[in-house]
């Protein structure tokens, strides 16, 4: 095959499934923000019931290193290609399934207990879906490009933000509260059918990366991958885990979060809102673009670097943003925060290979990938909340300078490998 097909089909790949996983994944923090707290949860407030569907939606963090050590096993025995498959799989059934979950109103416990199952296999999915979708783009990636090839996951995340929020806002303006209340929201997880069978028709179509089969060609992969690289590289996993961190608490409270503020506390409606969001997510894509091309020509950690002082500095001011009462200023917040949220999350698929050998490379990739999750995308939106129903809904941001400051020392600490 012509390289330059090979490469485009390779991108194509990383990128198209990173974007399914990443519609599957946001079209739940959507849901949460919007519906879910009323359909599956009982609750004496709206405030409880919206943190209570953020804390089930933070559930999927904490299955995500799970996923990662499970296929970062066979990612690393048996290749990357496989194993993505699977992934998206698991992912994309777990999705579908929601559409079909009865109420709380239907069926009382079991709904919720349904919910927080199926919210465990999205997570599950996607533990080992960035990983694999990174290496598949950066070990094919010609020399000096690593940062632009390894951006196409990265690409997927606005591309798939794109899509679910476009779809709500779509929804949105043609149903009543109450048809989308009783049926509406169940329409974007039914559709990710669709996007999950195109991605599994690009990813088949693809072959095994150079090195995984040039380091499987000199030596047979690890019995058990992790145990290699908890006893000989934990240190690179806990700098990888701290250098993940501010990409995910950028991103969740600058939509989930965000989203459920504004159709709540602060009185927007809900199309208004989504509508100020997807507007700023084209920022999100202009901020990847300028950083990965940037670490291309210096080096991924230094453009970490910078993202991560970006980040406390954005913590300083994003509360104040959000509440100011101006959907303009609200506008440039979200805007600045993902194209911030771009130095911090462009450059991070080529910058965590970097640290590890290719025999543990997609399970330390992936484990310390999800769980910087846990910390940034998990408990930043639910402390966050709390500080809201506590009134001190301005100092949310300072979460984020914290997240910053965990990125900082993690890029600064982390040691990338020559080989």
């Amino acid at each position: 095959m012509h390289p330059i097909r090979q490469h485009a089909r390779v991108l194509t790949a990383s990128l198209t499934g990173t974007a399914v996983e990443f519609y599957d994944f946001y079209i739940y923090a959507t849901a949460a923000a919007l519906v879910f707290g009323p359909l599956f949860f009982p609750a004496e407030s709206q405030a409880a019931q919206t943190l209570f569907a953020f804390m089930s939606f933070g559930l999927a963090f904490f299955a995500r290193p799970v996923g990662a050590i499970v296929f970062g096993h066979y990612g690393d025995r048996i290749g990357r290609k496989s194993t993505l498959v699977a992934s998206l799989m698991l992912m994309g059934v777990s999705t579908l399934l929601i559409a079909f979950l009865p109420t709380y109103a239907m069926v009382g416990w079991v709904a919720p207990l349904l919910l927080c199952i199926l919210r465990f296999g999205q997570g599950f999915g996607l533990g080992g879906e960035w990983g694999g979708a990174s290496l598949l783009a950066v070990e094919n990636a010609p020399k000096g490009w690593e940062a632009r090839f390894g951006s196409a996951p990265q690409f997927g995340a606005p591309v798939g933000f794109l899509a679910a929020n476009g779809l709500f806002l779509i929804l949105g303006l043609t149903l009543s509260d109450a048809d989308f209340k009783a049926w509406g929201w169940r329409i974007p997880f039914l559709a990710s059918a669709v996007l999950v069978g195109l991605g599994l028709w690009v990813r088949l179509r693809i072959a095994e990366t150079p090195a995984f089969r040039e380091a499987l060609a000199h030596k047979a992969p690890p019995a058990v991958p992790v145990a290699v690289l908890l006893s000989h590289h934990f240190g690179a996993v806990l700098a990888g885990t701290a250098g993940a961190i501010a990409c995910f608490a950028i991103f969740y409270l600058s939509t989930a979060y965000a989203l459920a503020q504004g159709t709540t506390t602060l009185g927007y409606s809900r199309e208004t809102f989504l509508a100020v969001q997807l507007g700023a997510n084209c920022f999100f894509a202009l901020g990847i673009l300028i950083a990965v091309i940037r670490a291309d020509r210096t080096s991924p950690r230094q453009v970490m670097l910078t993202g991560a002082v970006m980040t406390i500095a954005l913590g300083m001011v994003f509360g104040a943003g959000l509440t100011s009462g101006s959907l303009l200023t609200i506008f440039v917040t979200l805007s600045a925060a993902l194209v911030v949220m771009g130095f911090v999350y462009g450059p991070l698929g080529s910058w965590l290979p970097t640290l590890f050998p290719v025999t543990v490379r997609y399970s330390g990739i992936s484990l310390a990938f999800n769980v910087g999750g846990i910390v940034g995308g998990a408990l930043t939106p639910i402390g966050a909340q709390m500080l809201a129903e506590a009134g001190q809904g301005s100092n949310a941001g300072l979460l984020l300078s914290l997240a910053g400051l965990a990125t900082l020392i993690g890029v600064l600490v982390a040691r990338v490998r020559t080989s």
